[in-house]
């Protein structure tokens, strides 16, 4: 099972986030709140915040301009994962993902399951890497976000998380561009 190594130091990493709505601003995103708080709480640094609506050129510009910031170790969208007509984060960002991360989908379903049940169907969350820079697309809701932060990438983003964590691996992450593009 997991656990803490408390020998290793705890490294903070570089976050941005961004929730997609057509309605909210950053004086009632109780979701981007509820991710700043964990995020700031884990001791990690918030780089960028900002709004997007639910437009597949604006959430990929924003994301992909961030993914480009060396500030900025992870990017973690809240919003447009569902199934509506409005619903395009998945479709947005997908298409920048050099990896998936296929598990984390999987993961999320499962600890959503047990709060939720079948509900957590009505959920596209992904995850991927795209210019070393590490992405999760969560739903909209608060509770989805906490779920995500403390279930899964909360662990994944402390160093000290062993087995392993992604920290570890994120001076590795553009290992196929310094070899010029293969891999």
């Amino acid at each position: 099972m997991s656990r803490i190594d408390e020998s290793r130091p705890f490294i903070p990493v570089g976050i941005a986030v961004l929730t997609v709505s057509d309605t909210r601003s950053l004086a009632d995103d109780k979701s981007g709140d509820t991710l700043v708080a964990r995020i700031e709480e884990a001791g990690h640094r918030l780089v960028a915040r900002a709004i997007a609506k639910d437009d597949k050129a604006e959430i990929r510009s924003q994301v992909e301009a961030w993914t480009k910031d060396k500030e900025i170790d992870v990017v973690i969208t809240t919003g447009g994962t569902g199934f509506t007509g409005r619903d395009v984060t998945p479709e947005a960002l997908e298409p920048l993902f050099e990896k998936r991360m296929d598990g984390f989908s999987e993961v999320f379903h499962r600890i959503s399951y047990d709060k939720i049940g079948t509900s957590t169907i009505q959920s596209r969350a992904t995850g991927g890497v795209a210019n070393a820079t590490f992405i999760f697309v969560l739903p909209g809701s608060p509770g989805a976000c906490k779920d995500a932060w403390d279930g899964i990438i909360k662990l994944q983003l402390d160093y000290r998380h062993m087995p392993c964590n992604f920290v570890e691996i994120m001076p590795r992450l553009d290992e196929h561009l310094r070899r010029g593009g293969q891999g």
